[in-house]
């Protein structure tokens, strides 16, 4: 431990104390992050955590915490420099002196306020550099940028590859597909007369491919996480997710605007109104996972429903700044950001950008915006009618409830009451009907013809929909006995009509009929008005009881007959009604008359509160909730897309906001239980003259007007990191790495481009083309000889530039894991290339759908031709990822992937071999050559072109022909996709 200083030193706190302690400590010991619960904004908040002793700084923890110990760093401040020995002397001397902190001053941590950082400066339009070129003839701006790099470095760059193994690589780059042998052919030939026209040729085929859509929509649904299913524990799927990946595949094809691509993603329902791409694009806020307990189970009256919430608002706010902006947000959620200037503010505001937003399916198509808001009009009436009718039916049955209280009580002590645990067989249980109106019925078999005295009718109980007691029982209905089973005959006796107006619904009290004296073998309950299940109607009895004089019940164990049964056993079934298997109300037999007395009188009880006006009532409004339904129904279905909503039908706990944003605070350490001060939708001003407020001007809670602030925000022509970033990713998806090395974070802690001039360039090329064309931004990167460059080994440019970060030759690469699924189904001939669009395929089998599905892929046959399409027409699952892609780094859906890992490990090399997508690959391959080449060496020549995209070495070719003389046709196929020259490019 150190010791007091000698010389007294003199201290002032809020010029000498406060910079030294909100510099070095504030950053991790504020209010808002207090770590280790320590904060030091305050003496007080010091003083609590015990660390220092006012006076005497060789007994303060905080001197010694903040004081090297021989060659040993201070164990304070954590991953970054040790105090100076001037700031510990400072330290030291103020808690000698009394440790004086005036009340007025509170510490703050430090705010990162400058923009002198690369990323957030103004593009620059930059000229390229003039280097040698051909006499009359300019160099190509690229390798006038990359070419001066090199010459600067001393890095001599490679010629160019050879045409086979451009064409092979670009068709790769630009397309994902292997090329064919016949395009090969071609382009070779044309390469002999002039090999720039042909290149330009080669170039605007592949581009206009519409192949090319399909590759480079993967690399952004990388980057927008996308997956077919929520993810978390239950990984429920979302069957309309695939419109999304359709719309980013047709963008690119159509070279849409990269700011109407941005705009349509952040705020298309807003900006492009009746326009289908306006929702489209909105599946990129609603394609990363979510939570169904959270949202859907919990909901937003508890707090762990409203934590899911905010981490569902952080996911979007995080993966638009990220994948837009490449810039970390995110990381100001409990503090201010360390190192770039972004507040906690800013994140909170954005937060309330997305205050009223939800993910759902919605419309996109096939209702215009006059029928939408009519069918949300007659939805809003339907519901509002709903309300009031369960109102007065709620009214009703609680004074019904208060005025029998007493008899209710008597008859509690002579039944056994509601069951505590369900049964184990329920009863009779009609099929499922679409309309309430449907006519069912179910019928006994006495055997013979019996006197009857009464019949029970039993209700079921299920709590499926959470109807519980009565479940199934019909709203109107008949029963009626004959002497024959088709009850046509003349003797039929209707003896009990409930048909006239809606039955209550008896729960689990037994509906007693009086018989008449004739005697009678048939008894009928037919079913005129079902009861509503969730969505569906359905008729339902638990037993159905014949009483003789005796007080015997003659319909035990008599045959059953039905208009349609579910037959479900044990649970359901017909002849479940009369199996005697019911709950029984009445303690004991001589209990019953005095039972039956108690439920007249508490039936007389009911009459009184519904009155023929209030059943009249209750029916008016059931008329009308019908005739509502039927007008719902006229609309035309439309077709849906899974994406940010507003509006939805709600459903358990998962409620729409109708477009009125919830409440917004700043949250004290990101802690929902601490709320601050409340915020309207904005962003962090990270450039000059950004736009950053996002309130109407008429102070709207209107939540458009935020998210449409919010999506000019990103595409403002002076925003130099949208450009940025997207110029930076282009050029990584057309030469294999980026020029920023961390291209979701352009921030302080992410890396400095490799050619910042060339990233300007680039950016402004972007952003000022009138069109803000994507594929003109690849063929201008294409056509350089830089792109072209052989990919060959050069020790001394090695010894300068291991990595091949200034681009002196081709970038290698290996296949990724889609372009090697599709290539072995394309070499096989398997490939169905036409198949484009539409609802994803399924290359698993699904176990126990209606709880939390299992993704079986083993189970799944690998011959189904209804997989056999190309790999960005995957359903993609996220909690079990598919087994070969994921082997071979496939990116993880449930983030934003900017780059994917290119790993070399075993488990890949027994996947390409023993997968059975490669083996039923490798015999289609097999019958392929066999088909298509006579000779052995023709299939060798074949095979080779196919795969590798060029004829066999003479070396190759001794090995092969070896191998397919003494292995055959199908091994040789089988090897061959497990080369090195076909999993790799090049």
């Amino acid at each position: 431990m150190g010791q007091s200083p000698t010389v007294a030193i003199s201290i002032d706190f809020a010029s000498q104390v406060q910079p030294i302690l909100e510099t070095h400590c504030l950053r991790c010991h504020s209010d808002e992050e207090a770590k280790g619960d320590v904060s030091l904004a305050t003496l007080t908040s010091l003083l609590a955590s015990e660390s220092i002793v006012i006076g005497e700084p060789d007994s303060s923890y905080f001197i010694d915490l903040i004081t090297p110990s021989g060659d040993e760093p201070a164990a304070m401040p954590k991953e970054s420099r040790s105090l100076s020995a001037d700031d510990v002397k400072v330290l030291r001397a103020w808690i000698a002196q009394g440790a004086t902190w005036p009340e007025e001053i509170r510490l703050r941590a430090p705010e990162v306020t400058d923009r002198d950082w690369w990323s957030l400066k103004p593009i620059e339009s930059s000229t390229p550099p003039a280097v040698a070129a051909k006499p009359g003839q300019p160099a190509h701006p690229i390798d006038a940028f990359v070419d001066a790099k090199l010459s600067e470095l001393g890095l001599m760059p490679l010629p160019s590859a050879t045409p086979e193994t451009l064409i092979r690589r670009i068709t790769y780059d630009l397309t994902g597909l292997p090329p064919a042998p016949v395009d090969i052919q071609s382009f070779l030939e044309a390469w002999e007369v002039d090999s720039e026209l042909a290149w330009q040729t080669l170039v605007d085929r592949l581009v206009n491919s519409p192949a090319f859509g399909e590759k480079w929509a993967q690399h952004w649904l990388d980057v927008a996480r996308f997956a077919e299913t929520h993810g978390y524990d239950k990984d429920q799927p979302r069957p309309h997710a695939w419109p999304y990946r359709d719309y980013v595949i047709r963008s690119f094809n159509e070279d849409k605007s990269y700011s109407r691509f941005v705009q349509e993603q952040i705020a298309g329902d807003a900006l492009f109104a009746d326009e289908p791409d306006g929702v489209l694009g909105l599946g990129f806020l609603a394609a990363g996972p979510w939570d169904f307990i959270g949202h859907l189970e919990v909901g937003e009256g508890k707090l762990d429903g409203r934590i899911a919430k905010h981490l569902d608002r952080d996911e979007m706010v995080a993966t638009v700044f990220n994948v837009f902006m490449s810039t970390t947000v995110q990381c100001a959620q409990c503090h201010h950001h360390k190192f770039d200037p972004i507040r906690m503010e800013d994140y909170y505001q954005l937060h309330a950008t997305f205050a009223a937003v939800d993910r759902a399916d919605r419309i996109y198509q096939g209702l215009s915006s006059a029928q939408q808001s009519e069918q949300k009009a007659l939805q809003a009436k339907l519901k509002a009618t709903e309300q009031e009718r369960d109102t007065l039916k709620k009214e009703l049955e609680q004074q019904v409830a208060a005025q029998a209280e007493s008899l209710d009580r008597r008859l509690a002590e002579l039944t056994d009451g509601v069951p505590t645990e369900p049964p184990t067989e329920y009863g009779y249980h009609s099929q499922i009907s679409s309309t309430q109106d449907a006519l069912k019925w179910v019928q006994i078999d006495l055997g013979q013809s019996h006197t009857l005295s009464k019949v029970h009718l039993i209700p079921a109980f299920d709590n499926f929909a959470n109807i519980g007691a009565g479940f199934g029982f019909p709203v109107r209905y008949v029963v009626q006995a004959a002497n024959e089973p088709t009850f046509s005959n003349a003797d039929v006796q209707t003896w009990l009509d409930a048909n006239s107006v809606d039955q209550r619904n008896p729960k689990l009290r037994h509906v007693i009929i009086e018989a008449s004296s004739t005697p009678m073998r048939y008894l009928r309950v037919t079913a005129t008005k079902l009861a509503e299940r969730q969505g569906d109607y359905i008729f339902a009895l638990a037993e159905l009881q014949a009483i003789d004089a005796s007080g015997a019940n003659v319909a035990s164990r008599a045959t059953v007959t039905a208009l349609d049964s579910i037959e479900a056993p044990a649970r359901w079934g017909a002849q479940n009604l009369t199996d005697n298997t019911y709950f029984r109300q009445v303690s004991n037999a001589q209990n019953e008359g005095q039972w039956l007395e108690l439920l007249k009188q508490r039936d007389v009880i009911e009459q009184e509160h519904f009155t023929p006006e209030v059943v009249a009532k209750l029916a008016a409004y059931a008329d009308t909730i019908k005739q509502l339904k039927r007008d719902l129904d006229q609309f035309p279905a439309g077709e849906f897309v899974y994406a940010a909503a507003t509006q939805f039908p709600s459903a358990g706990q998962f409620i729409a906001t109708g477009g009125q944003p919830r409440e917004i605070h700043l949250l004290h350490r990101g802690d929902l239980r601490s709320p601050g001060k409340r915020l309207q939708p904005g962003a962090p001003a990270l450039w000059d003259n950004a736009q950053v407020d996002f309130a109407g001007a008429d102070g709207s809670d209107n939540e458009a007007v935020g998210r449409s602030s919010l999506a000019l925000y990103l595409t403002q022509h002076d925003n130099p990191l949208t450009w940025r970033t997207m110029a930076n990713r282009v050029w990584q998806w057309t030469f294999g790495q980026p020029l920023v090395g961390t291209p979701n974070d352009f921030g302080r802690m992410g890396m400095v481009p490799s050619h910042p001039e060339l990233l300007d360039y680039l950016a402004a090329h972007l952003r000022d083309d009138p069109r803000q064309s994507i594929k003109s931004l690849v063929r201008l990167l294409v056509t350089s000889k830089a792109y072209r460059r052989a990919s060959d080994y050069d020790a001394n440019n090695a010894t300068l530039d291991a990595n091949n970060q200034y681009l002196w030759r081709g970038q290698r690469r290996r296949l990724s894991a889609e372009e090697f699924r599709d290539s072995i189904l394309a070499v096989s001939g398997l490939l169905r290339t036409d198949d484009r669009g539409g609802p994803s395929f399924r290359d698993f089998v699904v176990e126990k759908p209606e709880h939390s599905p299992h993704y079986q892929y083993h189970l799944h046959d690998p011959l189904d031709s209804a997989t056999h399409r190309r790999s960005i027409y995957r359903f993609v699952v996220r909690s079990q990822p598919q087994p070969m892609l994921t082997a071979l780094d496939c990116a993880d859906p449930s983030i934003s992937v900017p780059i994917r890992d290119e790993s070399t490990t075993a488990l890949q090399a027994l996947t390409q071999w023993n997968n059975r997508l490669v083996e039923a690959t490798s015999q289609h391959f097999a019958r392929r050559l066999e088909r298509e080449a006579v000779t052995p060496d023709a299939q060798i020549e074949l095979a080779c072109h196919l795969t590798l995209g060029r004829a066999a070495t003479a070396q190759e070719k001794l090995v092969l022909d070896e191998l397919l003389t003494t292995q055959g046709v199908e091994t040789l196929a089988r090897v061959l996709l497990n080369t090195s020259a076909f999993t790799y490019v090049e």
